[in-house]
């Protein structure tokens, strides 16, 4: 049986409510929010007037009037601190501190199976959603074996040991490195602010929108798409030792970093794989780990073209 559940303790989710949640959030982020309703989410990010991301996130409706952002738990206060500048001036409200629902992620070539027999209904492409009383499943990947489960326990008629009586319980870093091996990387409280989003391949991945109008850092993130190109792009990686987000990279011939890792986790065979963002023109050399000196390290592109990068 191939299909798995984790709570993602490392994930928490940020509620906008009010009529005004969409028509706020069009104005400061990188996707475009005239696209989500309850059948819909996307995956986006939030960006400094300079360009650097503070956040990434999957956007979704969890009621009418009820918007949430998945992001990092160690980005949440950081992020609402910085969205809570700007909302004043809206017919909405941040709740940063609300933790009444769970957050899940479910996997396995089975998953879909169980999932439709728990909650009677399922997504049916990628970044599609299915939702009723205090729950929404997304589907995140395109093949249907990976979703992401929202749920609020005491308003949903499906409950959390309903789903560990389907479905096998398994670890949130196996499901992180699904997310490393989709090359989808994720800000971390250690690189927020750091990287602006092609770097993070966010222009591959769906969560720019070129075509949306305004929003904070649009004008640096959009002249680097039409007038260049990124001098940096995420790849993965296995890491010969454990190394946190942040870690630099270092060139062979270099004493400055030419990158650093994004994202680390532990694969079920116990290797590290990683995202790791460095210079293009670097990315087919052996590479090191934290010093100059440090042990080496090989990259590989992400499972989407880079393009002419």
């Amino acid at each position: 049986m191939s299909n798995y559940y984790a709570p993602l303790e490392q994930d928490a989710l940020l509620h906008i409510i009010g009529p005004d949640a969409l028509k706020f959030l069009q104005g400061q982020v990188t996707c475009d929010t005239r696209k989500i309703d309850s059948t819909q989410a996307l995956p986006g990010a939030y960006c400094t007037p300079q360009g650097r991301t503070v956040c990434d996130f999957l956007l979704c409706e969890l009621g009418p009037e009820h918007i949430a952002l998945r992001m990092r738990s160690d980005l949440r206060a950081h992020s609402a601190t910085i969205f809570g500048k700007y909302i004043i001036f809206s017919k909405a409200e941040l709740q940063p501190e609300r933790d009444d629902w769970l957050t899940l992620g479910c996997w396995g070539s089975e998953s879909a199976a169980s999932l439709a027999a728990l909650f009677g209904q399922l997504p049916t492409r990628q970044y599609a959603c299915s939702s009723g009383p205090g729950f929404v499943l997304i589907q995140v990947d395109e093949n249907a074996t990976q979703f992401e489960c929202f749920i609020n326990p005491s308003l949903s008629a499906t409950s959390l040991q309903d789903i560990s009586q389907a479905m096998q319980q398994g670890s949130e870093a196996h499901w992180q490195a699904l997310q490393i091996a989709a090359g989808i990387g994720r800000l971390e409280a250690a690189t927020t602010e750091e990287f602006i989003p092609q770097m993070l391949n966010y222009d591959l991945t769906g969560h720019i929108s070129f075509d949306k109008g305004c929003y904070t850092g649009q004008e640096v993130v959009a002249r680097l798409h039409y007038r260049g190109k990124s001098k940096r792009r995420l790849y993965c990686a296995v890491l010969p030792e454990l190394a946190p987000a942040g870690t630099p990279v270092y060139g062979s011939n270099s004493t400055q970093s030419v990158g650093n890792v994004v994202n680390t986790a532990q694969t079920s065979d116990g290797k590290l794989c990683a995202l790791v963002i460095a210079a293009v023109s670097q990315s087919s050399e052996r590479l090191h780990l934290g010093s100059e000196q440090g042990p080496t390290l090989a990259l590989n592109p992400p499972p989407y073209d880079l393009g002419e990068e």
